[in-house]
């Protein structure tokens, strides 16, 4: 076994892998970024090496600048985590070609697997089912669009060497897919230098279900079972489960079969994700289970799998690296229990999920259960690296325990004054067709509406004011009392004790009722204080916020919603557009946003040109409106 091993990732994936190397006795090295310096991950490790400025490509994908950080510090082991650099056959082979230990795939499983048009024509090969489509060479728009009106719509557009939801569209009529297609190039070649994509038939109540596979040097693959990720937004994954529910043991042997049939078509070593799509209208059957790809790394779900298996997957790469045999057969596998996990995002799901950055000044996950997370209170949230700022794992005997203990958890999240997905979350685990199993990838975007309110309940109103009173020092009962009291004396009738007040900017008002609080009193603010319930956050005030009631979108101006780079306009000034248009597309935080039309209108002065750097709030375009 090696003695030490650098990450070459950041975050909660960092600290997750340096917690079972320091159990094995490893020494942890970390990389960094500028943007990183104070990082949780940077503090954990035995050292830690800065390796460039905070854009990805120019510190965290720069492997020359990773091998040279292993080389100052002795490392004997590069163990890449999950994204990045985890998939790059090319940075395996400079580690092994350093006398490095690369703690992942070997570079021909990566590049056997890392294109997914070759992928499928493997998997077909070796007995694996695959989903209809098409993987030509031929990447004309024209046709590709002739590929998808022959497969018949809806469509899926995947990027070829994609993976996490980029680079991925799902089109429901021809006259939506060349804007599609676009899109989907502009994020693959960002992503991941390249554009090149495939089409797919799009299944109808689509289930994703994966297989996490375990292969060593020594020829053995085992399985250790199976993984619901259907909950999905955008092809981005909310809550991961093990077992999949509904899954009987005929069709979790046939799937699984196919997994190791998979992994040893391509002589796989290590820790990696065969995924197949399953069209859940009959439930889950063995003969309507497709293979889709394989990631050849660990998965940011792989925690449910450790739960339900009492395995440490970390610690098996670590073991298979170092050329030990499999820690264990598959006979001696067996599944206990129920698994779930939520991916706490710093995002804002009432705002169209933007991501929110910045501080962390009030930051309070659940203390019982598994966390896992790279930030803490008082850190940052980076416009330059994905919004993902922690995992909540649960295990229980049943689903329904499983279930109930994470939206528990989620219920607990105190984070200001980024917003998060908590609440979202909360009402996704309690949404009937989660709790009754029946889920597939449409169901956020069929519920949307409901699972992203955070509009605050009359328990939460009532709260909000009867803790204004108290926050003053006031008896409402007192006649005499300036504010409060005298407003509402009344000599022959009944006092009114009702005060006005802001959450979340809405105006409301409400009596003193003193009721048994539902909600948790958080951090003073400007003008007022925030409280918590159910996981949303919610800013509470005697008066308007500033800039209440101006400007947006309203008048017509499109402003930045973050910090990012212009990376397209389709609008030109002088175009008539219609509500919904987009006019420029911004990229940030790993991800493309649409800017569109707030109505009906014509462009005017557009601002910004494609390749430029934008800051928070700035103006991109102006719309006026023909109406």
């Amino acid at each position: 076994m090696f003695r030490s091993v650098l990450v070459a990732n950041r975050g909660e994936i960092a600290c997750r892998i340096f917690r079972t190397a320091r159990r094995m006795g490893l020494r942890t090295i970390a990389v960094y970024s500028e943007a990183d310096a104070n990082a949780l991950h940077v503090r954990e490790a035995d050292e830690a090496v800065l390796i460039g400025p905070a854009p990805a490509r120019e510190s965290y994908l720069d492997q020359a600048r990773v091998l040279t950080a292993a080389k100052a510090t002795g490392a004997e082991a590069i163990h890449p985590g999950y994204g990045f650099l985890s998939e790059n056959a090319e940075f395996a082979e400079a580690v092994m070609a350093a006398g490095l230990t690369w703690i992942g795939a070997p570079p021909a499983s990566i590049r056997a697997m890392g294109l997914k048009d070759a992928a499928k024509s493997l998997m077909v090969e070796a007995g694996v089912p695959v989903t209809p489509g098409y993987m030509g060479k031929d990447q004309s728009p024209e046709r590709l669009k002739a590929e998808a009106d022959a497969i018949g719509y809806p469509v899926l557009i995947k990027a070829v060497a994609g993976g996490g939801g980029k680079g991925m569209r799902r089109v429901d009529e021809a006259s939506a897919f060349l804007d599609a297609l676009a899109s989907c190039q502009r994020e693959a070649a960002s992503s991941f230098g390249d554009d090149r994509v495939l089409i797919e038939k799009y299944i109808l109540s689509p289930r994703h279900i994966e297989v996490q596979v375990f292969g060593d040097a020594h020829g053995e693959v085992v399985h250790l079972f199976e993984r619901d990720c259907s909950l999905q937004r955008r092809h981005q994954k909310v809550i991961e489960e093990a077992p999949a529910p509904g899954m009987d043991e005929a069709t979790r042997q046939a799937v699984t079969a196919a997994a190791v049939r998979a992994a040893r078509a391509v002589n796989y070593v290590g820790a990696g994700t065969i995924e197949f799509i399953a069209d859940g209208t009959e439930g889950l059957r063995a003969d309507r289970i497709w293979f889709m790809e394989m990631n050849t790394r660990l998965q940011v779900e792989h925690p449910v799998t450790e739960m339900i298996t009492g395995q440490d997957l970390v610690e098996w790469q670590l073991r298979v690296a170092a050329g030990e045999p499999l820690p264990l057969k598959q006979d001696q596998l067996s599944i206990a229990g129920w698994a779930m996990e939520a991916r706490l995002y710093a995002e804002d799901p009432a705002n169209g999920f933007l991501p929110s950055i910045g501080r962390l000044d009030h930051f309070v996950l659940p203390d019982d259960i598994r966390v896992d997370t790279g930030v803490e209170a008082g850190g940052e949230v980076s416009q330059f690296y994905d919004p993902m700022i922690a995992k909540l794992i649960v295990h229980e005997e049943t689903r329904e325990a499983a279930a109930q203990a994470l939206a528990d958890a989620c219920a607990d999240i105190e984070v200001w004054p980024v917003r998060t997905n908590a609440g979202f979350l909360v009402r996704c685990l309690e949404h009937q067709r989660f709790a009754a199993g029946d889920v597939d990838t449409g169901l956020i975007g069929a519920e949307e509406a409901a699972l992203t309110d955070a509009r605050p309940s009359d328990a939460v109103i009532q709260d909000a004011s009867d803790l204004l009173w108290r926050s003053r020092n006031v008896d409402p009962n007192d006649v005499w009392d300036a504010e409060y009291g005298a407003p509402g004396f009344r000599l022959n009738a009944a006092r009114v004790t009702r005060q006005t007040f802001f959450v979340d900017g809405v105006r409301h008002q409400a009596p003193y009722e003193n009721n048994h609080p539902v909600v948790r009193y958080g951090p003073q603010i400007d003008g007022g204080f925030v409280v918590f319930h159910g996981g949303d956050a919610y800013a509470v005030s005697r008066h308007a916020p500033r800039g209440a009631g101006g400007g947006g979108a309203s008048d017509g101006s499109l402003r930045a919603p973050m910090p990012g780079k212009i990376v397209a306009a389709p609008a030109r000034s002088g175009d008539a557009v219609t509500k919904g248009q987009p006019i420029v597309v911004l990229e940030a935080m790993k991800m493309e946003h649409a800017l569109v039309a707030p109505f009906d209108g014509v462009v005017g002065e557009i601002g910004v040109s494609v390749g430029d750097q934008v800051a928070a709030d700035a103006v991109l375009a102006v719309v006026a409106s023909t109406s």
